[in-house]
């Protein structure tokens, strides 16, 4: 700690030991009290501004110190200036008192604190945030908790001083008032107990209940408020309990829920069930870089003892195999599997006419209106398109992460020239894996190094290896436009990376993208431009407009998933903050549940522990902080990693290389978070997923024993890592002097 905070801290105590020793606390008893009422009030008479003045910086150095006695010298107040003024130069002598001390306590020990308990600080700020000033005025009205420990916890969290001076001031001058009053009937008075009534504290009691019943009217009149214009189009009765819209994850996973507990529920989709992840994303981009990583190790087979060769393919089979993958997966997400679940499907455009009626336009051309207590907006993302291609036909100019598939599924090769514009995780799993696959591949990326999001070892760990299989990366390059090539180029058979099976040529459009680096242009000429700079969420068409529910990037919710209206929910890509599949079926469980019981119990969707993994070889896997995060955040940590290059069965494997790098809570064994590059490392995650969600350490890990030989071993050893650093050296010393002697 620096010397200056040591400051504070020495004054303290000092002032304590100085009024422990001279026995200030005689002077702080009711006997005292009521001995020296006459002297006291004599001298008031004489000298009112001193006497004052004095009891009020008195007052306001007992609060600030938290000294025993405040109870006595709030007597003091009304036995010597009255109800009036007693009451004035109390309230304002205790409130400021307890501000000196939440002062203090910030000054001193939030730093420390913010350092060793981040996460689960940052959680309490939020609260503080929304409800900080209802949740002080509850604790001031209804003295459960010791002021002095309300001054020092709210002194750790970030609620304004301004905020916590006023609420405290108006808080307790209720209780205050009582005192001072009784101070006014000092004969009377044979002890503290007899000063609050079991009446008294009761009265007290519902007093502090006030603000959260305040709380509530004031949430219901904002729930009035906002189905005002609505009120005569609710109706009496309703068709069914929930309707979703939307049959990707997020959708999928809140009308199974319902079904599962009963409810009537109705799915709407207008396209393909299973949405995104089924279609577009997860599964072809995963049967993709399998057939990928198959050519490359083929290619490569030297590294398992066998010998080098060109793989042999066509690039029509390797699409057909990736359709017959979405085909085999198709009906866990299909109409019929749902439908017998109990789920109503209705495949159409959803638009939601009031807050209880959702109209449906049939694919069929008709239309049908359903009456609903709760909906669940599950509409998922789509490629967000730079501005520089708005006007350009999707899948014929360019192709998206969406359109590739079917757009790519027509042509006979490859194209020999693939641009990938975008470098975060979807583009370089798409970019690695055609190149793999014989395209000659650029990849374009605004950002200074590819996937920004992760640290930038990881990101020249994979940089590394997609360059080694022949992607060429052109960072801190920004796209400009694109023009397009009246001259189609031909695939050149003489490739020395692949060879094809096809004696067609392909097709491709062909054109330029014009990029800008330091200042200067230049053309890339490609047949195939790949657009793959992320995605945003559908919110437009379905009627939110209308209601007035308002959007940013995603739909703006609370913490229970509810938008302004608190019968309609937003759950998956549409709400944020995280773009994954596991994360909207994640949200879909607290949306629904909500929607289906709020009236009894509504849950806070919970963020704590969220892993993701970006497939690549190597595959980057990640949960909680990495150091870019925890040093934006200001967050201490100790960094331990493990080599997998070590690892028994990667070398078997010839796959060692990667590591696993775990940040932690200096001198503990607490999880902050996980980085783990190298292969499989998606699923190897996964171990440490589940101990940070149920606050496991590093020894517990260390203690679990892991098969041999297995990938998984990783986790172990980098728990081991961690013990290494932390043994007891001491300890030790003094055992390796018992073993001497042992031995004599």
């Amino acid at each position: 700690m620096p010397i200056k905070k040591l400051i504070i801290p020495g004054l303290i105590a000092a002032a304590i030991a100085l009024f422990i020793g001279l026995d200030l606390g005689r002077f702080l008893s009711l006997a005292y009290l009521k001995d020296s009422h006459a002297s006291f009030a004599a001298l008031y008479a004489q000298q009112p501004w001193t006497v004052g003045v004095s009891y009020f910086l008195i007052y306001l150095v007992v609060a600030a110190l938290s000294l025993p006695g405040a109870a006595i010298l709030t007597l003091a107040g009304g036995a010597i200036f009255g109800l009036g003024w007693g009451l004035l130069l109390v309230s304002f002598a205790s409130s400021l008192g307890a501000t000196v001390s939440f002062l203090a306590a910030r000054f001193v020990l939030r730093s420390s604190i913010e350092q060793r308990f981040a996460q689960r600080l940052a959680d309490i700020n939020r609260g503080i945030a929304k409800d900080g000033a209802f949740y002080l005025f509850t604790l001031r009205l209804i003295p459960v908790v010791p002021f002095f420990v309300i001054n020092l916890v709210m002194g750790l969290t970030q609620m304004k001083t301004l905020t916590f001076y006023w609420v405290s001031q108006l808080g307790m001058l209720a209780g205050t008032a009582v005192y001072v009053n009784a101070g006014t009937q000092l004969a009377q008075i044979d002890s503290l107990k007899g000063i609050v009534s079991p009446g008294l504290l009761g009265s007290l009691a519902l007093l502090g209940v006030f603000p959260l019943l305040a709380k509530k009217v004031v949430d219901a009149i904002a729930r009035r408020k906002v189905y005002a214009r609505w009120a005569a189009v609710r109706p009496s009765r309703f068709d069914r309990n929930l309707v979703v819209i939307g049959g990707g994850a997020g959708g999928l996973v809140s009308a199974y829920i319902a079904a599962a507990v009963k409810a009537r529920v109705t799915l709407v989709e207008a396209h393909k069930m299973g949405g995104d992840c089924l279609n577009y994303g997860c599964v072809p981009s995963k049967a993709l870089i399998k057939s990928a990583k198959l050519a490359h190790q083929i290619r490569h087979a030297s590294h398992y003892g066998l010998s080098d060769a060109t793989p042999k393919f066509s690039f029509k089979a390797v699409m057909a195999r990736i359709h017959a993958v979405i085909r085999a997966i198709e009906p866990h997400d299909s109409i019929e599997r749902y439908t017998g679940l109990g789920v109503e499907v209705l495949q159409g455009y959803a638009k939601i006419i009031n807050p209880w009626t959702v109209e449906v336009s049939l694919n069929d051309g008709s239309t049908q209106q359903l009456t609903t207590r709760n909906i669940i907006i599950a509409a998922g993302a789509r490629p967000f398109v730079p501005p520089f291609l708005a006007g350009l036909q999707d899948g014929v100019d360019y192709v998206t992460s969406d359109t590739l598939w079917d757009t790519f599924a027509k042509l006979n090769d490859i194209p020999k020239r693939l641009v990938v514009l975008g470098g975060g995780p979807i583009g370089c799993e798409l970019a690695q894996s055609f190149a793999r696959l014989g395209a000659q591949v650029t990849q374009v990326e605004m950002a200074p190094r590819l996937m920004l999001r992760e640290d930038p070892e990881v990101s020249e760990l994979v940089q590394a290896a997609m360059r080694k299989d022949g992607v060429e990366i052109l960072t801190s390059h920004q796209a400009l436009r694109y023009e397009k090539n009246s001259a189609s180029t031909s695939l050149d058979k003489g490739s020395d990376l692949f060879s094809s099976t096809n004696t067609e040529l392909p097709s491709h459009p062909g054109g330029v993208l014009v990029l800008a680096h330091e200042g200067v242009e230049k053309r890339l000429e490609f047949d195939q431009l790949l657009c793959a700079v992320g995605r945003s969420a559908r919110l437009s068409g379905y009627g939110l407009e209308a209601l007035g529910i308002p959007v940013q990037r995603t739909i703006e919710t609370n913490e229970y998933l509810q938008t302004i209206y608190p019968n309609i929910y937003a759950a998956g890509d549409v709400a944020g903050p995280f773009q994954f599949t596991h994360t909207a079926a994640h949200q879909a469980w607290y949306a629904s549940v909500n929607a289906l019981f709020g009236e009894f119990k509504k849950f806070k969707a919970d963020y704590s522990v969220i892993p993701w993994a970006t497939f690549t070889d190597p595959e980057v896997a990640r949960v909680g902080l990495n150091e870019q995060d925890a040093k934006e955040k200001g967050v201490a940590y100790e960094v331990t990693r493990y080599g997998i290059d070590d690892l028994d069965r990667a070398i078997a494997d010839s796959e060692a290389h990667g590591f696993v790098k775990v940040l932690t809570v200096p001198g503990k064994d607490t999880i902050l978070g996980v980085t783990i590059a190298g292969t499989h490392a998606g699923d190897l995650v996964a171990e440490f997923v589940l101990a940070m969600r149920h606050g496991l350490g590093l020894n517990k890990i260390l203690g679990t024993i892991h098969t041999y030989p297995t990938l998984a071993e990783a986790n172990k050893y980098a728990a081991g890592e961690w013990k290494r650093a932390h043994q007891p050296h001491k300890l030790l010393a003094w055992v390796a002097r018992y073993h001497a002697w042992r031995r004599g």
